[in-house]
């Protein structure tokens, strides 16, 4: 098959590309260094030519609400419209676990328009939902730290790793429509406090951990909304295994 993996280029597309390319389809990588802009449409018709498959994988540049829910809703009708024109019959889109939970957030709320946009988009489709990347662990660490603190609240997280991501979207865009949402989650619930004291164990740097609800931007999340319920496929990556790999 022809699949064109939009925000291809990125930490998940171009580990779907990868695999798709692995089991001998043609993945094609398409972002804005590539000369697809689904924000503007350019590009969009020459790359979802002879296209069986798309999967959207692109960000928001910006995880403010009114620019996240601009990004969202307006690439995807610029994209499904081009799809529509090409033909391409089935559309595998990434969002996250719990989205729906936390209407107070607006990067979750835009990513639920995302989400609707593409259900009402007449192509055929399956949404497949992450929990949150081991990847952006650290990075909220930084986010968080005051001198040698990292402050960090006590929210429930089932983080997994972006190889497992990347399969399971690959898995996605080579089985039928689902016209569903499937929720994919890491093997353990931790806490965000203890996955940062986990990291500094695995690689001290001088910080520690401070347990602090107000800090950082899963602050006021409501406990349990980001770690999926019984239905949710549980990846076998562990976070302590990959931290020692990465």
């Amino acid at each position: 098959m022809r699949i064109v993996v939009v925000g291809g280029t990125g930490l998940i597309g171009s580990q779907v590309v990868a695999l798709l390319r692995d089991r001998g389809h043609e993945a094609v990588a398409a972002s804005p260094s590539t000369g697809v802009d689904t924000l503007t449409g350019e590009g969009l018709a020459q790359a979802l030519t002879g296209a069986d498959v798309v999967v959207d994988v692109p960000n928001s540049p910006s995880f403010d609400p009114e620019p996240a829910l601009d990004f969202f809703t307006r690439s995807e009708r610029n994209l499904t419209g081009a799809e529509k024109e090409a033909g391409v019959r089935h559309h595998v889109v990434l969002s996250i676990v719990g989205v729906d939970q936390v209407p107070d957030y607006g990067y979750y709320r835009a990513k639920v328009a995302q989400e609707e946009a593409v259900r009402n988009s007449g192509v055929p489709y399956s949404i497949v939902r992450a929990t949150q990347f081991f990847e952006f662990v650290a990075p909220v660490m930084d986010m968080t730290t005051e001198g040698a603190e990292v402050r960090l609240p006590s929210l429930r997280l089932r983080p997994m790793a972006s190889a497992d991501v990347a399969a399971a979207l690959a898995d996605a865009a080579l089985g039928e429509p689902s016209y569903g949402i499937r929720d994919i989650a890491g093997p353990e619930v931790e806490r965000l406090d203890r996955l940062g004291e986990i990291t500094l164990a695995a690689k001290p740097d001088g910080r520690s951990v401070v347990t602090d609800e107000t800090a950082g931007p899963f602050a006021g999340m409501p406990d349990g909304a980001l770690i999926g319920d019984d239905t949710a496929h549980l990846a076998s990556t562990r976070y302590e295994d990959w931290l020692k790999r990465s």
